[in-house]
């Protein structure tokens, strides 16, 4: 019997990763870059000052219409009638039972107009909830542009200063999460947006999709942060400095086996929003209930070992108690880190815990996440 040949999704910028002598990877059905020049060499270059990414494989669903807040309130788990024209914020879509169908920015265009932006693994699954769960709503057009944008994370200290140079928005005058449509690189209405998945300072940028002008823009953007050291900065880099900033990527620390609390991310869930969302009674039961039984938290090893994705956690005794969720050495913080799933009775901070290496049980200790915290002001 053949085997059947899968084929990958391709961004628009697939030849252009393959020029730069991009390690190519299958990320989530996409052909995507792991790393370029070594993933260490990347990370450090956004930390200390800029990389570029690019996460075109990433989804968006604009939601236009006098109905678009009432069904962006009724599928995710923030408030967003209290964002502002021009603010995003972070976000969830839950099930009913309280779990992850996939977390999400959304930013708000206008008054009737929403942009959700979703991961890349859940692309299909996600847009087919949306439809489900709210696309009986009335006055509501949904639409899935996933395919109709090139997006660029421009990530580090030095991003407002390498961005500066394409567009003449005042970028300074762009808040965290909020965004702007301006000028870049000769392109109109693109919008420029203050976020990103590192933990750095730093924009994404949504511009057309079609491969000359995102081939262009790319290159661009490079020349324009050579003089401080940009890097063309792979998947690789990106999961470490999420990790580092203890971002939750699903699959990993979220998913639909996951509930928020235990996630550590209730604080996106306003349970007192005027307008009831899917999962909100599952949440508050829990929390009726006494909270979670397990939480995520973060691990330092103190003794020599790397703590790897799916790795078993330990009490000391030897009896498993959870599993890493997310595991690696830290390049900046020059320390090997984790993110696991415990009993909340060892969920306690400085509490030792073991992880199960080839057998061996190697010590580790529950510390504050996250791990890396931006302090400086960037330029």
């Amino acid at each position: 019997m053949a085997e059947m040949t899968v084929t990958l999704r391709k961004t628009a910028l697939n030849a252009t990763h393959r020029a730069h002598k991009a390690k190519m990877v299958d990320f989530g059905g996409w052909d995507m870059p792991v790393e370029y020049s070594g993933l260490v060499a990347e990370h450090m270059a956004v930390r200390t000052g800029v990389g570029l990414f690019d996460v075109s494989h990433m989804g968006d669903i604009q939601f236009r219409g006098p109905g678009s807040l009432a069904a962006v309130q009724r599928l995710c788990m923030n408030d967003a009638s209290k964002l502002a024209v021009g603010q995003a914020h972070y976000s969830a879509m839950l099930d009913p039972d309280g779990c992850f169908v996939d977390d999400v920015v959304v930013h708000k265009l206008s008054d009737n107009d929403y942009l959700i932006v979703i991961n890349a693994g859940t692309r299909e699954k996600d847009v087919a909830w949306v439809r489900k769960t709210v696309g009986h709503m009335p006055s509501i057009h949904i639409s899935d542009y996933s395919d109709m944008y090139t997006q660029l994370a421009i990530q580090g200290p030095k991003a407002q200063a390498t961005l500066q140079k394409l567009t003449d928005t005042d970028l300074g005058a762009i808040k965290n999460y909020h965004f702007r449509w301006g000028k870049v690189c000769g392109l109109y209405n693109v919008m420029i947006a203050r976020t990103g998945y590192t933990g750095e300072d730093g924009f994404e940028i949504y511009i057309p999709s079609d491969e000359p002008t995102s081939g262009r823009v790319w290159g661009e953007v490079l020349a324009a942060g050579a003089e401080f050291g940009i890097l063309p900065c792979g998947l690789g880099a990106r999961n470490t400095l999420r990790l580092e900033a203890a971002m939750a990527l699903y699959g990993h620390e979220i998913s639909d086996t996951i509930n928020v609390f235990e996630a550590g991310l209730g604080r996106y869930a306003k349970l007192d929003k005027a307008v009831d969302f899917v999962g909100r009674e599952a949440l508050e039961a829990i929390e009726a209930a006494g909270g979670p039984q397990r939480k995520l938290v973060g691990l330092e090893m103190i003794e020599r070992g790397i703590g790897r994705d799916g790795y078993p956690v330990c009490a000391l005794s030897g009896e498993k108690i959870g599993a890493i969720t997310s595991g690696s050495p830290a390049p900046f913080l020059k320390k090997n880190i984790a993110l696991a799933y415990v009993p909340a009775q060892h969920a306690g901070l400085d509490e030792v815990v073991a992880v199960e290496i080839r057998g061996q049980l190697v010590k580790a200790r529950v510390v504050p996440t996250p791990f890396y915290k931006r302090t400086k002001k960037t330029a």
